[in-house]
């Protein structure tokens, strides 16, 4: 039987090869365990009849899973060490060793991340890099304006009346549209009078 505490869900696997969460009386997949052990919580498997813990087998088959899709994290030499292993004098020291490994690995990860998220914080130099950002944004802006028509740029400088309905609203972009018009037809006077 396995060992479980009171935060460990128990998943049962049936002679269909189906998972079935106790905890939230639903099936589940392969693919819901990743996303369990992703988040953190525990959980064991256990064969429903014989009540066997076959959570190694289950996690073996997560990690064969995931690198049939192409997420391959273990390398072909490390996988010829490991089986090599089996059978050696050294075999029981090694699921300790592995997992020492991945706990100190773990918790660097969490180190470095820390460490990134106080450098972006506390960094003047990263300060300053958003500074440049939002004026590399505001001058983006201000060139953008240069491609506005004159008289959506004096909109912009002036603000606007509030119009008192959607109808006075279009009004006044009508009267802009109609001043720009004539401004362009007034250039194009004088460009065909000259020539």
């Amino acid at each position: 039987m396995a060992d479980t505490t009171k935060d460990t869900i128990v998943i049962k696997k049936y002679a269909n090869r189906r998972l079935y969460n106790t905890k939230k009386s639903s099936y589940v997949t392969l693919d819901h365990l990743a996303e369990m052990v992703r988040e953190g919580q525990d959980f064991v498997v256990t064969d429903a009849k014989s009540g066997e813990d076959i959570t190694r087998s289950v996690l073996t088959q997560i990690i064969f899973e995931e690198e049939s899709k192409g997420h391959n994290m273990l390398p072909t030499k490390f996988l010829r060490q490991l089986i090599s292993l089996y059978g050696d004098s050294v075999q029981g020291f090694v699921p300790g060793y592995l997992e020492a490994s991945m706990e100190t690995f773990a918790k660097n990860q969490d180190d470095l991340r820390d460490q990134m998220k106080g450098v972006m914080e506390g960094n003047p130099a990263m300060t300053g890099f958003e500074a440049l950002a939002r004026q590399n944004m505001e001058w983006f802006d201000g060139a953008m304006r240069m491609f506005k028509p004159a008289a959506a740029v004096a909109a912009d400088k002036t603000e606007p009346a509030p119009a008192s309905s959607n109808e006075d609203a279009s009004d006044v972009e009508l009267g802009d549209l109609k001043a720009q018009l004539a401004q362009m037809q007034n250039q194009l006077s004088k460009l065909v009078d000259k020539s």
